[in-house]
């Protein structure tokens, strides 16, 4: 409960008033010393991984919410939605041994993991879903890593105004064994509002670190320029880029 109320606080701070927020010298350390407690914490443990909880289905929640963008309204999405996205492609590239391009069909043939997990989002609220896809690590296992990859970025069809929507995790985060690249709410194809027809699940982070419409994979040595280089849509407007929970 402790968790929710200083969740809740940061949403309100953040929603109030987060461009101005963002642009002061004192937030920038605050977030910064926040991020490093939190990433530090999660890793403390070193190989074994911390885990996020997971729940039962008595604990789903009976609707879970869109946030951010939650249509993208393009003649291209339009006609893939209504279709049930026969010609989406999720490629892999970068620093990779083998380059994918993988159908939705393709990604379903995978070995699948489902977890029940509680989405937190930094604007207070949270819902708890049930969540189906691959293991991002069997993804890029086929894919074959290069020594020099450190990060994963995340492409989406989405953005906001002319800026694409991006995200990024460190290998440890991408390698984690809750981490999803989800196709399926609840057991049904996810619903446009929650990304369809494919969306990062990265379980131990907050909401906007789980990249929504995704359309590609790219392992990098770097994040230094990349669209703003902070990492992701958000962070390039402040936001912390470890954003544990």
């Amino acid at each position: 409960m402790k968790r929710r109320n200083v969740l809740a606080g940061l949403g309100a701070l953040i929603t109030g008033g987060c461009t101005k927020i963002g642009q002061t010298e004192w937030f920038g350390d605050v977030v910064d010393g926040a991020e490093k407690l939190s990433r530090g914490a999660h890793r403390m443990l070193g190989a074994r991984p911390t885990m996020a909880r997971e729940f039962s289905v008595a604990d789903i929640s009976p609707y879970f919410r869109g946030n951010g963008n939650t249509e993208i309204d393009t003649d291209t999405y339009r006609a893939q939605l209504a279709s049930g996205f026969p010609d989406w492609r999720l490629e892999v590239r970068g620093l990779v041994d083998r380059p994918l391009s993988l159908s939705l069909e393709q990604i379903r043939a995978l070995p699948q993991r489902t977890q029940i997990t509680r989405h937190d989002c930094v604007e207070g609220w949270s819902a708890i879903g049930q969540w189906t896809g691959p293991r991002l690590s069997t993804i890029l296992g086929q894919a074959g890593l290069k020594p020099q990859a450190k990060f994963a970025v995340f492409r989406c069809a989405d953005s906001f105004g002319k800026a694409p929507y991006y995200e990024s995790c460190d290998l440890d985060d991408a390698l984690h064994p809750q981490t999803l690249i989800a196709h399926q709410l609840n057991g049904e194809p996810l619903p446009e509002r929650n990304g369809a027809p494919l969306r990062l699940r990265i379980e131990r982070q907050l909401g906007y670190k789980h990249a929504k419409y995704l359309t590609a994979i790219e392992l990098v040595d770097s994040l230094d320029g990349i669209e703003g280089g902070g990492g992701g849509y958000w962070e390039d407007r402040g936001y912390q880029w470890y954003a544990g929970v």
